[in-house]
């Protein structure tokens, strides 16, 4: 290279040492290097000494791409994957690798150092990086590099104790990964594994914890079978079937704790059945009558209940013990019916009330339905303000329930449906209720009138749409007997009378209306004889003392019954 002509500044000797100016220096660098990269520089092997920046840009483009990785393999925690640099925004920036390499740039430290250089070395390449592109690659990364702690536990398969050892869970952290991951991309080992900056989080139930957990809980509880009493009978759990019941859980402190799932031991067939033994309802006296006076005709029966807490408190303090010692008693509670010998008359439940009878022809399906909701309200008792419903204590009419298909009324004319008959029953309920005194909460009479049932004073039933309800007003236990044969129902109230008489008084018919005639087809089509439709209101009255001291009306509107004749369907 050849000196350019210029005005150096002269050399000065002082003090034995010679000393050239130091901004006089700077402008002889760079007059003498303007323009040109100092020769045997390199970037990656790649010679651009003496290059202009333009020329040297151009080298390196050429150059650079080939030289860095293809793919980086980085690590968090125990999970590995790989990033392409390219997708992920991060390269070699060949322009801002030039700059740095020129000797003219601005530093002048720099510039005054290259006169007495004899070589420019090799320049690491400048890594571009575009953040937005590279948190994204991070970001996405993270779902599936990110695990969750994992706890330790013990688990129960039958009388087989299983651990699961915990590990820590790792976070990916992006913002602190891009600078990891430009110095990884620069770096370029192929095969090099990156470990990337992520958080950690301890699990809080430790190895130690797993250990103590299975020595002095987990193994003992499965080790033997366990024998309970239960009011005088043995019931004997194996092994396996509390392993199958038995679970340990964290508690705050990360220390594991068994649980017993007490309805599911209960439920398995080995301690059901001695259970079911042992367990029974209790079942109110029956009452009868001796004229009109009420007796006890059958003595009530103690319930014996074992509740969850009662068997899971016999079992877990077993779990742990050996030989002899895993015997334990559960404790039993006694439930006394609400009507027996001695609180019948502490009750109030000493004389008949009020009594009625519906008499029917005789028919399969009403002996079936009639019968068996007669069944289901027979004994009912209801205390003083509370309210009695006839759906909720006869339940649905189906076929499970004990119920069979029957003649109904539906849309205003008779079809056949489940627990057709059952209204003769409701019939016979409400005016027992009527003459007893009590108050109705809710009813519903007929669409239109049947010959058999009083005028205004009778009640149909439908499941999810009409109820019958009375509310207790007594003042006493009210008690009900209800006796169906093949051709009659009644129905009793037993309790205390709060009136001397209940009367009935039916008035008038009004606006009455004639019946049409329809056609029928279909096996649903039932004939139906032609009935006028008509009002009536009904007086309950009330009398004490030998005097009417209240009324009260009670009015029904009936539509016409059409008469139905039934054809063949074409």
């Amino acid at each position: 290279m050849r000196l350019r002509t210029a005005s150096v500044p002269p050399l000065v000797l002082a003090g034995g040492v010679l000393t050239v100016g130091v901004g006089a220096l700077y402008l002889t660098g760079v007059v003498l290097t303007s323009g040109e990269i100092e020769s045997g520089t390199t970037v990656r092997g790649v010679d651009i000494g003496g290059l202009s920046r333009t020329e040297a840009v151009r080298r390196l483009d050429a150059h650079l791409a080939a030289a860095g990785p293809r793919e980086l393999t980085v690590r968090v925690g125990g999970r590995t994957a790989t990033v392409d640099p390219r997708s992920a925004g991060i390269g070699f920036d060949a322009a801002r690798t030039v700059d740095r390499a020129a000797r003219n740039g601005s530093d002048p430290v720099g510039v005054v150092r290259g006169l007495f250089r004899t070589g420019g070395g090799d320049e690491e390449p400048v890594v571009r990086v575009d953040e937005a592109k590279t948190r994204a690659t991070l970001e996405k990364l993270a779902k599936t590099l990110d695990q969750g702690v994992r706890e330790g536990a013990v688990g129960f398969t039958g009388a087989r104790v299983r651990q699961v050892a915990p590990s820590p869970g790792h976070t990916l952290d992006v913002d602190a990964a891009v600078g990891t991951l430009r110095a990884s991309f620069l770096r370029g080992a192929t095969g090099e594994i990156t470990d990337l900056p992520a958080r950690e989080t301890r699990p809080k139930v430790t190895e130690d914890e797993v250990r103590r957990a299975v020595r002095d809980f987990a193994r003992p509880a499965v080790s033997a079978p366990v024998t309970l009493t239960a009011d005088g009978r043995r019931v004997t759990v194996a092994p396996a079937v509390l392993g199958e019941h038995l679970t340990m859980r964290p508690d705050g402190a990360g220390r594991l704790v068994p649980e017993l799932d007490v309805r599911g031991l209960r439920a398995a067939p080995s301690v059901a059945r001695p259970l079911a033994a042992v367990t029974t309802t209790p079942e109110n006296a029956v009452l009868g009558l001796d004229g009109d006076r009420a007796v006890v005709a059958r003595d009530a029966r103690t319930g014996v209940r074992i509740t969850d807490k009662a068997l899971g408190k016999a079992v877990l303090p077993l779990l742990t013990r050996s030989g002899g010692a895993r015997t334990g008693e559960v404790a039993v509670e006694r439930t006394r019916p609400e009507v027996t010998r001695e609180s019948a008359p502490r009750l109030g439940l000493k004389e008949r009330m009020s009594s009625f009878t519906v008499h029917f022809e005789r028919a399969a399906y009403r002996t079936k339905n009639i019968g068996r909701a007669a069944h289901l309200i027979d004994g009912s008792v209801v205390l003083p303000g509370e309210t009695w419903s006839f759906n909720r204590t006869v339940g649905q009419r189906t076929e499970a329930n004990g119920f069979g298909e029957g003649i109904m009324i539906l849309g205003g004319e008779f079809t056949k449906a489940p627990g057709g008959g059952v209204s003769t029953m409701a019939t016979t309920m409400y005016n027992a209720m009527f003459f007893a005194g009590v108050r109705p909460v809710e009813h519903g009479a007929h669409s239109f009138y049947i010959e058999r049932y009083p005028e205004g004073r009778e009640a149909t039933v439908a499941w999810g749409s009409l109820d019958l309800k009375f509310a207790n007003d007594s003042g006493h236990a009210l008690y009900v007997r209800a006796r169906a044969t093949d051709t009659s129902v009644t129905v009793d109230f037993l309790g205390t009378r709060k009136y001397d008489e209940v009367r009935s008084v039916t008035g008038p018919r009004t606006r009455v209306t004639q019946p049409r005639h329809k056609v029928g087809t279909g096996e649903q089509c039932v004939p139906q004889t032609p009935l006028e439709g008509f009002d009536v209101t009904v007086q309950r009255v009330f009398y004490d003392g030998g005097r009417e001291v209240r009324r009260e009306p009670f009015r029904t509107h009936y539509t016409p019954r059409d008469e139905i004749t039934c054809e063949p369907a074409r």
